[in-house]
């Protein structure tokens, strides 16, 4: 009889949140300098990807339940595929192909996972990697991936797992996660079962909402502040999304200019981009003729909520916050800070810590109660941006280095954008995938994300700075201006 292991019921909601317009998939592209070889990439994905188990695993859902077992047909000739890129095999014609795979459904009736090696890109090779999330997110995913590096052609591994297995999950799998963090997260399983209780009448009934408010507890309070939160501007992006997506990525930034633009701003590394990322969505809603006065739209923020050292073992293990992005401030200096101070009052929420236990609730729960709550939570969000800071330091992959690679994780209900950013080798990169029926040129934004960080270098350079404190908005926007 095949094994089967319990899904957790974080990784059950990943599982039954797929839609046909949505699917639960985090997809990633790598490029490389040179041919890879068929045979040597699924010589690395045995050795190195596989040394995971789960990853030879099926996620099926039963009427007691969602488990994985044990794929006794496994054949790694179905998860290592060729594609083909049309001449002339350039960034367009991936980004094509990248679009047709983010929609389309991996098969559910072995391991829900892909490698497609790409043999005739730009005189090199590139592979599309497409992950369900319900293995795990996408810390632990990219984390993965860099296990399955090499630090030259011939290795050694760049950042190895050192090859263990994780150890057995003690009797509660959350609280062993979260260490010192387990009152807060006993707390979130209390707001879940409450959801349980009361179904999703929290998130859609303001007079349940202010009640829970009264109650007195952070926690509950910010399931109050969830309820009351307005829906988002409905701008071009927000709508029922269809089948296809695009992807597009844009020319990659020099790390250490953003880190020195944002020492002398005086904000985060992630201020100053998801800054540029608002100014570019401003400057493309401009060009279609949109209003964009006073508009601002929130993003939904995943905040990592495992020790790295733990990625090994998957699984899902974040969080999410609601960050306001102002599109209608036009100075970038203004709009930077204000991005900046939006952030820190994000500073300590229980937001993350709430996101957790909602998932937990949803996949324990029945699926009503799950679609319900996502219908409710995507309503008050017009896209999913996330972060990840990778390894400053070139890595080589089944023989070839690894010249650039991007990734996007997928969205729920109806958001139909997602944004991602990633630093590799000195490097800042950033990708777009958004629903082809609300945004059919997402490329027309990824251009600008450049454009709109060279406005804040020229800014910070051409303006008279201050002794203390920030550089006057005033002063910026004269020196836009010039």
């Amino acid at each position: 009889m095949a094994r089967r292991e319990k899904l957790s019921a974080v990784d059950t909601a990943w599982l039954r949140m797929d839609r046909p317009a949505n699917l639960m998939m985090i997809c990633g592209v790598l490029m490389f300098d040179r041919r890879l070889s068929l045979a040597r990439l699924r010589r690395v994905v045995d050795e190195r990807f596989l040394v995971f188990r789960r990853f030879r695993q099926v996620p099926a859902q039963t009427a007691t339940g969602a488990y994985w077992r044990d794929d006794r047909d496994f054949d790694i000739a179905a998860h290592v595929v060729t594609s083909r890129l049309a001449a002339p095999a350039g960034d367009a014609e991936l980004q094509a192909l990248a679009s047709e795979l983010i929609a389309t459904p991996l098969s559910h009736e072995r391991p829900i996972w892909q490698f497609h090696l790409v043999a005739n890109f730009r005189g090199g090779s590139a592979v599309i990697v497409r992950i369900h999330h319900c293995y795990a997110d996408g810390i632990a995913l990219v984390r993965v991936m860099l296990s399955m590096m090499d630090a030259s052609a011939d290795g050694p591994p760049a950042m190895p797992f050192h090859g263990k297995e994780p150890a057995a999950a003690t009797a509660d799998p959350l609280l062993d996660w979260f260490g010192p963090l387990s009152g807060m997260v006993k707390s979130t399983r209390s707001v879940g079962r409450m959801l349980l209780e009361k179904g999703a009448g929290l998130l859609t009934d303001p007079t349940q909402a202010a009640a829970l408010a009264g109650q007195g507890s952070a926690m509950t309070a910010e399931v109050a502040k969830l309820a009351f939160m307005d829906e988002d501007s409905r701008t071009r992006f927000k709508g029922a999304p269809g089948v296809a997506k695009r992807v597009a990525w844009a020319d990659p930034l020099p790390l250490d200019d953003v880190k020195t633009i944002g020492r002398a701003l005086g904000a985060s590394i992630n201020d100053l981009l998801l800054a540029c990322v608002a100014g570019a969505l401003r400057d493309y809603l401009i060009e279609h003729g949109d209003a964009v006065d006073a508009l601002t739209i929130r993003a939904l923020v995943p905040v990592n909520l495992r020790p790295i050292d733990k990625a090994y073992r998957l699984g899902n293990r974040f969080g999410l916050v609601f960050l306001d992005l102002p599109i209608g401030i036009e100075n970038p200096v203004e709009r930077l800070y204000a991005v900046r101070e939006n952030m820190r009052a994000l500073k300590g929420s229980y937001q993350p810590l709430l996101a957790l236990g909602l998932l937990a609730a949803m996949g324990a729960g029945p699926q009503v109660l799950q679609d319900t709550v996502l219908r409710a939570l995507s309503r008050n969000a017009t896209a999913v941006m996330t972060n990840v800071p990778g390894p400053q330091q070139p890595l080589w992959f089944a023989g070839a280095r690894l010249d650039s690679l991007m990734f996007w994780v997928p969205q729920s209900g109806d958001i139909g954008l997602g944004v991602s950013i990633l630093s590799y080798d000195g490097s800042v990169r950033f990708g777009i995938v958004a629903d082809r029926a609300l945004c059919p040129d997402p490329e027309r934004i990824s251009a600008r994300f450049g454009d709109e960080f060279e406005k804040l270098t020229l800014t910070t350079l051409l303006c008279p700075w201050p002794r203390d404190g920030d550089l006057d908005p005033a002063d910026a926007a004269r020196a836009v201006a010039r």
